[in-house]
């Protein structure tokens, strides 16, 4: 990385030199070449306080903002916005990769024990440091993430979202049956006024941002999931969210249906407990009617796609053609949902993504894939007003991705011919030494090739 200055003066614009990918609308409802601006020699202007202020070919910006102080030389990557996660349990990071044969026993196996540490305050502030820095070196600058029951593992994960200065969304995981007693919340009310004081307490705190999270239907009891749907609906005009699992395997299916043989579906069970709306978040949805997919469209709701999981656990494939069906178009984005998902890379993801379209007779796209990484997830996320591209006025998180990270890459990137082609190698190989910087509101929180790779807020002004 080079920096050249310009001039001396004082200066709140920096620039961004390098090739620019970003989209300005969704490509699977509008044709491909009309949702996405690229520039071969780019740059991105950022304002001191972190927003963004333009965009465009490099020779345009300089003219247009001659008083641009520093420009930051990324020529030979390709600078997006930063990848957007909208699906991961950070609780799960210190089992990832544990053997699994079904979703049930591999939860009880691995997932129970690893999650119940988190009561204890300094694990789980580890763990938050560790997922937080996984996240940055793989490109994620925003977040959808499960905590767990204690409220330590909320704190430790928003405080250190805060010292990167990251968009962040998690809270407090209800759970009142069906695991184990040193995992299940000890009373109902009081798991709910917890998660209360956990959303006042960090709601719209920076840039986190809380959720209500019944972990799925079997593990809250009717009571929980309706004060949780109540909790959610009191505070939806504050953008808060509902995060939870939905329709990720059979047996998951057939155990809601004997505990809930009142609702038409599993989707109808939140529907009933008001835990629909436009900011849900319901991950996996692999095994889904079109009833279904229907009553997420008819609510704003939204579907986690996280392919690595659902491949590693054997569990379904997510029609992404039945979910963008253009009578019931939902909004969906890619989640890691690490620890079942294998990686914390966004580009492993769309990798994965790509290989459970050709199963099903859909190929991904390159582009479409790219979408949702940036704008789709942020879309989903009901954030695209403030991430997700390269729109004035959003807050200036981005990611670098290397086009010259070795001496393969170099090989195999000089053999594509079109842009498509060469995001297919990026998003098809997904190397991990391909992100080489993250910026965070414009400020430089990770590099790869450096001695101290990663860089609080305040210590990357």
């Amino acid at each position: 990385m080079k920096i050249h200055t310009i001039h001396t003066e004082p200066s709140e614009k920096k620039g961004y030199r390098g090739q620019l990918l970003w989209f300005t609308d969704n490509p699977f409802l509008h044709p491909e070449e009309e949702c996405f601006r690229y520039e071969s020699d780019g740059m991105l202007i950022v304002e001191e306080a972190g927003l963004i202020v333009d965009a465009g070919e490099y020779n345009e910006m300089m003219r247009r903002y001659p008083e641009t102080s520093v420009v930051t030389d990324h020529r030979g990557s390709l600078i997006m916005p930063g990848f957007i996660d909208t699906h991961l349990h950070y609780v799960q990071s210190p089992m990832i990769g544990s053997y699994g044969d079904t979703l049930l026993h591999w939860l009880n196996q691995y997932t129970f024990p690893t999650e119940a540490r988190f009561y204890d305050k300094e694990y789980a502030d580890t763990a938050a440091k560790m997922a937080l820095r996984q996240m940055l070196s793989h490109g994620t600058t925003t977040a959808n993430v499960f905590s767990t029951t204690f409220a330590t593992s909320v704190d430790a994960f928003f405080e250190e979202s805060e010292r990167f200065g990251t968009r962040m969304i998690t809270g407090k995981v209800l759970q009142d049956r069906n695991l184990p007693d040193n995992l299940r919340d000890r009373s109902t009310e009081e798991s709910i006024e917890i998660s209360r004081r956990l959303m006042n307490k960090w709601h719209g705190k920076g840039r986190q941002l809380y959720a209500v999270i019944p972990r799925f239907a079997p593990t809250s009891t009717p009571l929980q999931l309706k004060l949780a749907g109540e909790l959610y609906q009191e505070n939806t005009g504050r953008g808060v969210y509902m995060h939870t699992h939905l329709g990720e395997c059979e047996s998951e299916i057939e155990w809601v249906a004997e505990l809930f043989p009142e609702a038409d579906n599993y989707t109808d069970v939140y529907r009933r407990f008001g835990l629909l709306g436009p900011r849900s978040i319901l991950a996996h949805c692999c095994i889904m009617k079109p009833e279904e997919w229907r009553m997420l469209y008819d609510y704003g709701s939204s579907a986690a796609h996280c392919p690595s999981s659902n491949l590693f656990l054997g569990d379904g494939q997510f029609r992404f053609w039945e979910c963008t069906d253009a009578t019931h178009p939902c909004q969906f984005g890619i989640g890691t949902d690490v620890g079942g998902g294998t990686s914390f890379s966004i580009l492993r993801q769309i990798g994965e993504a790509y290989k459970v379209g050709m199963l099903g007779s859909h190929p991904l796209s390159p582009l479409k894939s790219f979408y949702l990484a940036t704008l789709g997830g942020a879309k989903a996320l009901r954030l695209d007003n403030c991430i997700g591209t390269f729109r004035p006025g959003h807050e200036a998180d981005f990611t670098v991705i290397n086009l010259h990270a070795d001496e393969f890459t170099i090989y195999r990137l000089s053999h594509a011919r079109t842009l498509q082609e060469t995001l297919s190698v990026i998003q098809t190989l997904g190397f991990d030494n391909f992100i080489s910087h993250t910026y965070v509101s414009g400020r430089n929180v990770y590099t790869r090739d450096s001695d101290r790779q990663f860089r609080y807020a305040d210590e990357a002004r």
